[in-house]
């Protein structure tokens, strides 16, 4: 395979997993792993990935993939996820989704439960629940951001303060190695920063490529969630972190 096909198939690869690794791209394109080193070090001098020991990652940026592109990645890990979180949800429970495919996925898992409120500024989670009779749905209003329905600004964090709902289940771009949640939209932080000061308990849901990932905007540490659920283990620090804050995480089983 040449050089022209494989790269754009290595980034492709680093987007669904987050991270490549030399020795694992060159047996799945049957070429050295020199081959490989110097398809990175293109790839990263044209600042399309960043090179770390035995690889490369997604490089650190202020802009998050488009939203097409994240609707399709990981759908399996993010259906277990949103299957995990929903059993946390109890029948007759109110909720808080933020803007998120994975929060999307969460809609879709609650699909069987009866007698709920879900306050979103996500119109594709109100897209989600439209049609089910026992879910009330409050879209917040607010600004809204075209390329992925995520309603933000002053009018969107004013309805969200209306309410004292049981869950927030939140998604997030990135987990930094200190334990904050971290996105890319100031605005959209901060009407997730008003969700989880309006609710009783706090859930992150995360797929594991959030841990290679950065962003530039703090939502809140880890240290101020109640549950994590991911579909891998945290890193250790990041484990041991949680252990040392209280902070549950649960790994969901994805399908094999």
């Amino acid at each position: 395979m040449s050089q022209l096909l494989r790269h754009p198939q290595i980034l492709q690869l680093a987007r669904e997993q987050g991270r490549v690794m030399v020795e694992d791209l060159a047996s799945h394109f049957s070429v050295t792993v020199q081959t490989i080193r110097r398809d990175l070090t293109e790839l990263a001098d044209a600042g399309k990935l960043d090179r770390v020991h035995g690889g490369a990652v997604l490089p650190s940026g202020v802009r998050n993939i488009g939203y097409e592109e994240r609707q399709t990645l990981h759908e399996s890990a993010k259906a277990a996820i949103a299957a995990a979180c929903a059993r946390h949800v109890p029948n007759g429970a109110s909720l808080f989704l933020n803007i998120g495919t994975t929060t999307e996925a969460v809609a879709r898992a609650l699909s069987e439960h009866r007698d709920l409120l879900v306050v979103t500024n996500n119109m594709n989670v109100a897209r989600q629940l439209w049609g089910h009779a026992d879910c009330k749905v409050v879209v917040t209003g607010g600004s809204l951001r075209v390329a992925d329905g995520g309603l933000t600004g002053p009018l969107a964090e004013a309805a969200i303060r209306q309410y004292k709902l049981d869950f927030a289940i939140i998604g997030c771009s990135a987990l930094d190695e200190d334990g904050d949640l971290l996105d890319f939209d100031s605005a959209e932080v901060q009407a997730s920063q008003a969700i989880l000061t309006q609710a009783r308990h706090r859930i992150l849901v995360a797929d594991q490529t959030k841990f290679q990932r950065k962003a530039p905007a703090r939502i809140t540490s880890m240290r101020d969630l109640d549950l994590v659920i991911a579909d891998a283990p945290l890193p250790d620090s990041l484990h041991h972190l949680c252990r040392t804050w209280d902070t549950t995480v649960e790994l969901a089983k994805t399908a094999t």
